[in-house]
């Protein structure tokens, strides 16, 4: 049976992995293994910034697929989190009855919805943040070049 408190936690906490595609999918899930990708993107626009400063360019759009994978995979753990028990067992657990209690929400579910709503938006806004920031200091950099 496939637990929904657990796979909440495995899309908040290990996402960006695929961790919870793989728990509710099985290894030969394909988008499972394809969320490493922007990830380890993402990662590579952080040590771009480390090594290269701010302006670096291609920082600019690698580090938003870190941010965008997070934010989707706690919008993930939100959606499992609230999806009713029916449904849930509907989806994932086909063989058990509609009422099986491991699609039931407990504290602990509901505690991985406000944790990934909390940190799933903040992440949201900064990587939304930080691109916008850089691309109109970008613009403002390369007018004052054509206006010299």
């Amino acid at each position: 049976m496939k637990n929904k408190t657990l796979a909440a936690w495995l899309a908040f906490l290990g996402g960006p992995l695929g961790l919870h595609r793989f728990y509710l999918h099985g290894l030969a899930d394909l988008p499972g293994w394809l969320l490493p990708i922007p990830t380890a993107l993402g990662i590579y626009g952080i040590e771009r910034v480390q090594r290269n400063g701010v302006d670096d360019q291609w920082s600019w759009v690698l580090i938003p697929l870190l941010g965008f994978t997070i934010a989707g995979c706690a919008l993930t753990a939100i959606i499992y989190g609230l999806m009713t028990r029916e449904k849930w067992n509907a989806r994932f657990n086909p063989a058990e009855s509609e009422d099986a209690g491991s699609g039931g929400t407990g504290w602990f579910t509901i505690a991985a919805v406000v944790l990934s709503l909390m940190i799933g938006t903040a992440v949201l806004m900064a990587s939304i943040a930080f691109s916008v920031q850089r691309y109109f200091e970008y613009q403002i950099e390369e007018g004052r070049k054509i206006s010299e």
